[in-house]
């Protein structure tokens, strides 16, 4: 079941205003990349429901996260359907999110209070997702849609707290396109996991890459 409740997740998104997501079939290479993030500030991590098997490897980060990292939050990422949903909600998922709006997810999380952000290319779909019961929505991918798709938006629904994932960066100027334009937080991927630094267990570069991070969106909000 989730160790946090609704708020308290949708809270620490908003706090630390960065979600890493991240997926990897070996177990031990996500644990050392979310020990790394969590050194980093980082306290709200999306594993992505990528590769045969996702959910064997999110349910040993759950139980890695309870017994080494207090106040890590673990969600699930990558989902599509009320199944997939159900099946890592019962591994210890807080929260859930999806590249699509999928209307059948919601009674899913919402019967046991897990937010569930799911992905909105447009108003009228953060709009459904709004008036089904979602707090905060997905903005992708971002790299399509832009900074100006979200302060668009903002301008008649400015009561939106909007996720965007997919072109986002590590650098100031980016980071600051965002939020400027009335991001609630970002979420980031590839970008925050450069390969090469995967490939040669390159931890320490990754925690100072995310604390690098999370610096500058503090310093630009």
């Amino acid at each position: 079941m989730a160790k946090y409740s609704k708020l308290q997740v949708i809270a620490t998104m908003k706090e630390t205003g960065m979600v890493p997501v991240f997926y990897h079939a070996d177990p031990e290479t996500a644990r050392q990349v979310l020990k790394a993030c969590y050194d980093g500030g980082v306290r709200a991590f999306e594993f992505t429901n990528r590769g045969d098997f996702a959910q064997e490897v999110f349910k040993e980060l759950v139980k890695y996260a309870d017994r080494e990292l207090p106040g890590m939050i673990l969600g699930v990422g990558s989902v599509v359907d009320p199944g997939t949903a159900a099946l890592f909600i019962q591994l210890g998922a807080n929260f859930v999110v999806g590249p699509v709006y999928n209307p059948a997810v919601v009674p899913v999380c919402n019967r046991r209070l897990i937010p569930y952000c799911p992905g909105c290319g447009s108003a009228s779909e953060v709009s459904a997702a709004q008036e089904a019961g979602c707090d905060v929505c997905k903005v992708f991918p971002g790299d399509v849609l832009g900074p100006a798709f979200v302060k668009g938006l903002l301008g008649p629904m400015p009561w939106s707290q909007l996720m965007v994932t997919g072109g986002v960066k590590p650098e100031r100027a980016n980071l600051e396109a965002w939020f400027k334009a009335g991001v609630t937080c970002v979420g980031m991927g590839s970008n925050l996991f450069p390969k090469e630094m995967l490939a040669a267990g390159s931890w320490s570069r990754i925690t100072e890459l995310c604390r690098n991070t999370l610096q500058i969106i503090q310093e630009i909000r």
